[in-house]
């Protein structure tokens, strides 16, 4: 979990095994048989993947969290607490929870914080990290980077103006 979460292994259908710590690739590699199962297994997926979409991290936090407002829920209604109630109640904590972390966050700008910040997202390699810190840079806070495997064993970072198709 966070930054110094742990490395996984997934097993895979075709080809090598996969190597990750990112959240969302574990949460996709879930697949219950039983469907009722599978189904809630799936809700978390898409915890997962949306939080990644937005977010681009914090997959984890955000699978632990789903968790446990499902079980304190889940606990809830079986005490008798009306499901309405629940969940108008869990938006109001989710607005208090947005305005706190307003409040609290901390604005990045240096080339240092954010290599710190991709090396991190990088599963801590500095050499990652520095490149996303150097395109980051050329494109600016609003740019779009898009990170493609190569064919050669040097790292390059290429810069589109405009617009771009692939086809």
């Amino acid at each position: 979990l966070g930054p110094k979460g742990r490395t996984v292994i997934i097993g895979q259908s075709f080809g090598g095994p996969k190597i990750t710590k990112d959240g969302v690739s574990v949460a996709k590699a879930i697949s219950l048989k039983d469907p009722v199962e599978n189904l809630g297994a799936r809700l978390v997926q898409d915890v997962a993947s949306k939080t990644n979409d937005t977010a681009g991290d914090g997959t984890t936090t955000a699978t632990v969290l789903a968790r446990a407002i499902y079980s304190e829920g889940v606990k809830n209604v079986a005490a008798g607490c009306n499901p309405m109630d629940l969940r108008r109640g869990s938006q109001k904590a989710v607005e208090k929870v947005l305005e706190i972390l307003e409040a609290n966050k901390r604005v990045i700008t240096t080339s240092e914080e954010i290599a710190q910040v991709a090396t991190i997202s990088a599963n801590g390699d500095k050499h990652v990290g520095g490149i996303i810190a150097q395109a980051m840079e050329k494109v600016g806070k609003e740019g779009v980077i898009t990170v493609k495997e190569g064919r050669t064993i040097e790292d390059e970072i290429e810069i589109t103006e405009g617009m771009r198709f692939d086809r």
